[in-house]
């Protein structure tokens, strides 16, 4: 009995094609990685009380805090919304950065990508 592979797979031009396919994927995720890496993103919390600006890279830009929020009896609560700020940044990060490498990537699950 023999072996059928699907029309393409046995030739040449096939792996060929399958290569360039690869290689053009390869090339548009580093190119959407580093166009990431180089965007800013901010979010505000508490009512606007702090405001985080983050890279792409997850370097931290800038940290803005509402004087009114600062209360020598309450750090705790200025620590809980910096936290906040800083993780919903990171969230957004991630997520944008998931939905544009699935855009490119399809269905593939590669480890270790993003």
């Amino acid at each position: 009995m023999k072996a059928r592979l699907p029309q393409g797979y046995g030739s040449q031009g096939g792996v060929n094609n399958m290569l360039k396919q690869a290689q053009k994927m390869q090339a548009d995720m580093a190119a959407l990685q580093e166009e990431l890496e180089n965007k800013e993103y901010t979010t505000t919390v508490g009512g606007g009380a702090i405001s985080v600006t983050m890279s792409g890279k997850k370097e931290l830009k800038s940290l803005k805090i509402d004087p009114e929020v600062v209360d020598p009896d309450d750090v705790e609560m200025l620590e809980d919304l910096v936290i906040s700020a800083v993780n919903e940044v990171i969230g957004k990060i991630d997520a944008e950065s998931n939905e544009k490498m699935g855009a490119i990537t399809g269905s593939l699950n590669i480890p270790g990508m993003f």
